[in-house]
């Protein structure tokens, strides 16, 4: 197999439009399994924060139409996010944000490390 590292897939779709939009959830799955050819990840990494935290962590910055979203989708983005993963655990990795690059960067290689050991 190969490695690939990507900052969007299928899941952002459907924690965005499905859960943030309020699209039918088993649709966009639907679509979503269509267009990847059911091909999921070995490991997805979410990035936690509480959602105020991270709407201040971007002013300043232009911003794109889901960032100029209410809190309301945000919390709804974030808590699709959560589900997920706690409907698929062995594939997420869910790290508190709020810790330094270094740490969190760290967690991060240490999962990914174990993954390429196993080949």
């Amino acid at each position: 197999g190969k490695v690939v590292i990507s900052d969007r897939y299928a899941d952002s779709t459907t924690a965005y439009q499905g859960y943030g939009r309020g699209l039918d959830l088993e649709m966009v799955k639907a679509v979503n399994n269509a267009a990847t050819q059911g091909l999921k990840p070995a490991l997805t990494v979410l990035l936690d924060i509480p959602v105020e935290e991270g709407l201040t962590r971007i002013k300043g910055r232009e911003k794109d139409r889901f960032e100029r979203e209410n809190i309301a989708f945000h919390r709804r983005v974030q808590e699709g996010y959560l589900k997920m993963a706690a409907d698929e655990p062995e594939r997420w990795l869910i790290i508190d944000a709020s810790q330094s690059k270094a740490k969190i960067s760290g967690i991060i290689w240490q999962r990914v490390s174990q993954l390429l050991s196993r080949g």
